[in-house]
């Protein structure tokens, strides 16, 4: 019989032997550990990228400065067209040897030109040329000879000030014909009450920009603006990754779906606000210093083109993270911007000259309802009212179709070429390669 002590031992032994069996098991079927769930973020590793994505994002100085630049722009779009249109124009003029009908006869010419005047009678032209010279008057009319100036106005110049002084000298000249003429005051009153003939057009004449153009134009603008911005971010974010080995480090606890959907989420949240943001302002600083350049914008425009700012950077962020993941250099970046640039060019072009000219071409209308150029035509129409809620729709239905379609196979090539290094991966190496990460 065994003593009691070796029985323990050997049971002892077996059950240490078990358990290290046991834990190499569970080892094999988990080699790589997961990130432990953030209970308070809903979407799980995704929303842990997209906030990292987010932060960094907000904390850069390009953003910081590019947004500045942005407000700035729009600062100067707004306010400069107000100082410069701060009131009618308005001028002083002297008149030396008037009368009543000569009076009412200047204040009928300015109101044709659109110039307000103040008539100030002057006892002689010498007194009229230091008031000239002085600036206490701007314009001298002497009824017996000619009209005074301190600089003539050049051939270009199409003030209201220059037009009241051509009209002047020419009104002046043909009443000195008619009084050469021999003419009585009934038949200078006839010819001077002459009345324009009718302008016959053989074209309808081009009918006034509307507030709804006037946004679709702004619209076709922001959305190209924040669209090339922020997808170069995306193509650098993922070629800067990649090339830092830092991707390495997250694919070893995040799947790669997550990783590229948390970095166009991210990305994409921070170009909403910025636009948001920029939209704000505008309306804010245009309703503060009364300038008509936002006043009556066309909500559904404006809504028009939100949405598509949306949907246009979710087709295109896709293709932007998947071409990242193909190069590692800064220079196979640039051969890739201009290629994936081309219909977001082309779109941006067609539609801003269609709405810069009243009437959108049928170029517009076709391109409103393909992906790549829809985010810039499809808002033109509908600030031209040339887009019905169906069409709309339809566009809309396309665009999310061809965005999941583009989505499944970016995945697929970010998947296998973002572990790639050394040379810049091509799509035809990927056809047949395996899948490098999980």
């Amino acid at each position: 019989m065994r003593p009691a002590w070796i029985v323990a031992a050997i049971l002892v032994v077996a059950a240490a032997g078990r358990l290290w069996r046991r834990r190499r098991r569970v080892g094999a079927r988990t080699p790589v550990p997961r990130v432990p769930r953030d209970r308070r973020n809903p979407f799980g590793e995704t929303g842990l990228v997209a906030g990292r994505e987010i932060r960094e994002r907000l904390r850069g100085r390009v953003f910081r400065v590019v947004t500045a630049l942005l407000f700035l722009a729009i600062a100067a779009i707004i306010v400069v067209p107000t100082l410069r249109t701060a009131g009618p124009p308005r001028a002083t003029v002297g008149v030396v040897d008037g009368s009543p009908a000569l009076d009412d006869g200047l204040r009928a010419m300015a109101r044709r030109v659109g110039l307000t005047v103040r008539l100030v009678d002057v006892p002689g032209l010498a007194a009229a040329r230091s008031a000239l010279r002085a600036g206490s008057l701007d314009v001298v009319v002497d009824a017996t000879r000619s009209v005074l100036v301190d600089t003539s106005p050049s051939p270009t110049d199409t003030s209201a000030r220059a037009a009241f002084v051509r009209a002047v000298s020419l009104g002046l000249g043909a009443l000195g014909a008619y009084a050469r003429a021999g003419l009585t005051p009934s038949q200078v009153a006839i010819i001077s009450g002459a009345k324009p003939v009718a302008i016959v057009s053989l074209q309808p004449a081009k009918k006034p920009t509307t507030a709804s153009e006037t946004t679709a134009l702004l619209g076709v603008i922001l959305n190209f603006i924040v669209l090339t911005q922020y997808l170069t971010w995306t193509l650098m974010g993922v070629m800067e990754e990649k090339a830092s080995r830092v991707v390495e480090v997250l694919l070893a606890t995040v799947r790669p779906l997550q990783l590229l959907a948390g970095k166009v989420l991210g990305i994409g949240s921070v170009a909403m606000a910025q636009a948001a943001a920029l939209v704000v302002f505008a309306l804010i600083l245009g309703r503060a210093v009364g300038s008509s350049f936002v006043h009556g914008a066309a909500p559904l425009v404006a809504a028009a083109t939100l949405v598509w700012l949306v949907l246009g950077y979710a087709f295109y962020s896709w293709v932007y993270a998947a071409a990242g993941s193909l190069a590692e250099r800064q220079d196979q970046v640039q051969s890739m911007a201009l290629p994936l640039s081309l219909p977001l060019i082309l779109g941006y072009i067609v539609s801003l000259v269609g709405v810069s000219s009243g009437s959108p071409s049928t170029l517009v209308k076709v391109l409103a309802y393909l992906p790549p150029t829809a985010p810039f035509a499809m808002p033109a129409l509908v600030g031209f009212g040339l887009a019905a809620w169906w069409q709309f729709l339809l566009s809309v239905l396309v665009s999310v179709a061809s965005t999941v379609v583009v989505a499944v196979y970016a995945a697929r090539v970010y998947r296998r070429a973002v572990l790639r290094t050394g040379a810049r991966v091509r799509l035809s190496q990927l056809r047949r390669a395996p899948s490098t990460t999980r």
